[in-house]
């Protein structure tokens, strides 16, 4: 089993990472959203820990720069009909910490806003998860988002942007001016959105 890579970034394209190891090997690694808009520039080197999942048609390795994250999509595979590319989105989509708390809560409108993950499909995850991830703590690796950025992530889903662009243009203005009240934080996520 490969639990980790080091190695230097070769290259990113769409939801995956080359990394260069000392040793002269390149592993190709899909990631989360998360994880490719954290990691530095090509060039730097970076240690991702890594699920490598094996199937009839290939060998494919995941990877992750948050225990919490690897933790969750490692739990995620173990429910019926979520394979990786479920488990992927939900963690792009969602971040580790919002899987956790929507398993615990039975929170189904929230795994529902992940694309491919309809109504049955959740309602399995909540049934088969919600026990086995009592011991995954939400704020381990990665800090709790305030109230007023969830809000706000909500509001832009109601008018009409997609969950995982919310969520990530919500942090992007989150990190770059810090925290505010859910107004403010819609209204720097539009000038954001539109460019200005």
């Amino acid at each position: 089993m490969i639990s980790a890579v080091r190695g230097k970034i070769v290259s990113r394209t769409g939801d995956r990472v080359v990394l260069a190891t000392a040793g002269g090997v390149s592993y190709e690694i899909a990631v989360p959203l998360g994880v490719l808009e954290r990691l530095p520039e090509d060039g730097a080197t970076v240690e991702l820990a890594t699920v490598l999942v094996v199937r009839e048609d290939g060998w494919a390795l995941y990877g992750f720069d948050r225990e919490l994250e690897r933790a969750v999509f490692q739990r995620l595979l173990g429910a019926s009909g979520v394979g990786p590319r479920h488990a992927m989105a939900l963690v792009s989509t969602l971040g580790g910490e919002r899987v956790v708390r929507a398993l615990r809560e039975g929170d189904l409108a929230t795994l529902c806003t992940v694309p491919g993950i309809g109504k049955k499909t959740a309602e399995r995850m909540v049934v088969e998860l919600k026990d086995r991830v009592r011991d995954l703590s939400e704020g381990e690796g990665e800090p709790a988002r305030p109230a007023s950025a969830e809000q706000a992530v909500q509001a832009l889903v109601g008018l009409g942007y997609g969950a995982a662009e919310a969520d990530r243009v919500v942090r992007a203005v989150v990190n770059r001016e810090g925290p505010a009240e859910a107004v403010e934080l819609i209204r720097r996520a539009l000038q954001h959105l539109s460019g200005a």
